[in-house]
């Protein structure tokens, strides 16, 4: 891709408020087709593209939240950028794969937790489930998001560039308090080598990571698992759907409704109409 289309793209994406991560997945997209055509992406036809597109999920078999980040990516980049129209880019979506997240019962969740007996390491997690936050999030806090005096954690620029509250259970202030005595975090609550740099989202999945081994736990894979433990652990307690949605930062009640599908205790004890029945 030419340094002039890049700029081009980078720029649109820039005046959208795109964030850092979605540009550099973005260019990295439209780059990749390119390169695989050896030709600059505004000489390409539909065709190509949608050959290129059946490359990566047929070939290279790619993960479909991969394949919908390439064609995200294309279809900004040809419609709003290059301002072609339906007859030159005509690529049909594909269906969002509906899968339920693979959550850990709150006593996996406990020995999970106990499991990192780093001091740091604990109040990391700790702090993704107990406030039900994204990883990115968790590693941009600062110590003074942490309000003590309301028992809330303020989460700066979020997912969408959005600001919230979520709360701040007492145990978790406890172990940040303890945290803090020892390590005097300063610019970052979560540090990196660095005391001046955040601590990097790999770090803090790693953390994640081989705290669930030391447990012996082998679902889960990903530190997101415990946000959405908290999530479908908090529906289990009774917490109406709205208030979770309003402290994961959902925009779309939608989007946490998915939860209900997974949480258990309210279908268990649901009586059938058939236990009604004299029969």
């Amino acid at each position: 891709m030419s340094t002039l289309l890049r700029k081009q793209f980078n720029d649109h994406m820039i005046l959208r408020g795109f964030s850092p991560k979605t540009k550099a997945a973005y260019i990295g997209a439209v780059a990749g087709l390119a390169k695989y055509y050896r030709f600059s992406p505004d000489t390409l036809n539909n065709d190509q593209i949608q050959a290129y597109l059946l490359y990566l999920i047929k070939d290279r078999k790619l993960a479909w939240s991969s394949v919908n980040v390439v064609f995200s990516a294309l279809r900004c980049f040809y419609i709003q950028v290059l301002k072609w129209d339906q007859t030159r880019f005509h690529i049909p979506s594909r269906p969002r794969q509906k899968k339920l997240p693979k959550l850990l019962s709150v006593e996996q969740v406990n020995n999970l937790l106990k499991a990192a007996s780093n001091i740091k390491h604990r109040a990391l997690l700790m702090t993704v489930y107990g406030g039900g936050l994204r990883v990115s999030e968790v590693v941009r806090l600062k110590p003074h998001h942490i309000e003590s005096e309301r028992m809330m954690i303020r989460v700066e620029q979020g997912k969408g560039k959005k600001d919230r509250y979520t709360i701040l259970p007492q145990s978790l202030l406890g172990q940040l308090r303890a945290y803090w005595k020892v390590c005097r975090p300063h610019s970052w609550l979560f540090f990196g080598r660095d005391k001046d740099k955040p601590i990097a989202i790999a770090t803090a999945q790693g953390i994640y990571n081989n705290a669930k081994n030391k447990a012996g736990i082998n679902k889960g894979n990903g530190i997101h698992t415990l946000r959405h433990c908290f999530a479908t652990h908090l529906l289990d307690q009774g917490v109406d759907i709205f208030t979770i949605k309003q402290m994961l930062g959902h925009t779309a009640l939608v989007t946490t409704s998915k939860y209900l599908h997974t949480t258990k205790e309210k279908i268990t004890t649901v009586k059938s109409p058939l236990d009604n029945l004299d029969i």
